[in-house]
């Protein structure tokens, strides 16, 4: 019943475009061929989503009461975590929505927002992996001008510099649309609607694989460079409880990058190479990637940040002590 009522809608989205009534609405497929798992599958998505949005909000309340926290390693993690909730929250609402209610429908213009935001907050997402890595190397192999090097100022033009580039590599390049208006896939992701265009879209794809290979390929490599030296400077403390300790302030940041990019050159793969994997993979790999970051970030730096994880742990106290005083004052104001 349920794969007539898609075969059904996708139909009547066809035609109801085709005639030109109204080319400015898309139509989202979902997950095709696992149609009838939709409710299934919305199960782990939702609560992938729920922890994504619970670890990051947790992880800004932490930072931001915690005078101690103030600093520059702890600013670019709240940079990360706005970022995360921004990557997760662009795409999970729709996709939810399609998986519980049907809703497929979405305009033109909400598409290309979609993919403005998603595309330039990964392109942010890689400038800030690249500036932690910069922040752990002065922290390490010149520890004494650290406070100096990266002051509010510098951080704050180091943010504006990774929005810069990001808004600049992702000027929207608009397309004609005159045939089908159905994108196979949970959300408006770049290929899939390039592909649905009645123009010559080889530029579109060239600039697509230059600016990821500009993008992954060059923060890359100076995050390579930055461990390289932080490795060397470590590596030349006398004693081996040094080494340790100086490189474990860098663990949280190593799982980041491996969490981010790991999804990226995976999905990469699958998308050029894997021509007899079937569309779901595809699509379920690159709903991963946008899901996997924003939940992992914040349970890692969580975990293996002990500034952090004391503070986390304390919370219940916290409002516990809190609600004492409150109701010790109420007391006092009401005795007298």
């Amino acid at each position: 019943m349920t794969d007539e009522l898609n075969k059904k809608s996708v139909h009547f989205f066809q035609s109801f475009n085709s005639t030109g009534i109204d080319p400015s609405v898309f139509f989202l497929t979902g997950i095709p061929g696992l149609e009838a798992l939709h409710l299934w599958i919305s199960i782990p998505f939702c609560s992938v989503f729920i922890v994504a949005l619970l670890g990051n909000c947790t992880l800004l309340y932490v930072i931001k009461t915690e005078p101690s926290l103030h600093k520059p390693m702890f600013y670019f993690l709240i940079m990360l975590a706005v970022i995360d909730l921004v990557l997760s929250t662009t795409t999970m609402p729709k996709i939810l929505s399609i998986f519980w209610f049907n809703s497929r429908g979405i305009s033109f213009n909400a598409c290309l927002v979609q993919m403005f935001f998603l595309h330039s907050f990964s392109i942010m997402q890689s400038a800030l992996l690249l500036a932690m890595a910069f922040d752990r190397y002065v922290a390490i192999c010149n520890p004494l001008r650290y406070a100096t090097i990266l002051t509010n100022s510098v951080i704050a033009k180091i943010g504006l510099a990774a929005l810069t580039r990001a808004v600049l590599l992702m000027v929207p390049l608009r397309l004609p649309y005159c045939g089908s208006h159905v994108i196979s896939h949970c959300y408006c992701e770049h290929m899939a609607v390039v592909k649905l265009a009645c123009a010559d879209t080889r530029f579109n794809n060239i600039y697509g694989i230059i600016v990821t290979f500009f993008i992954v390929g060059l923060d890359l490599m100076f995050i390579s460079l930055s461990y390289v030296k932080i490795l060397r400077a470590v590596l030349s403390l006398a004693s081996k409880e040094e080494q340790l300790k100086a490189f474990s302030t860098c663990g949280s940041h190593l799982c980041a990058i491996l969490i981010v990019y790991t999804p990226v050159v995976l999905t990469s793969t699958i998308h050029r190479f894997g021509c007899h994997v079937t569309p779901h993979v595809h699509i379920l790999l690159a709903s991963f990637y946008l899901l996997f970051p924003p939940m992992m970030n914040p349970i890692v730096y969580g975990v293996k940040t002990k500034q952090i994880r004391d503070r986390v742990l304390t919370l219940p106290h916290s409002s516990t002590r809190h609600e004492l005083e409150g109701g010790g004052r109420r007391k006092v104001v009401s005795a007298s």
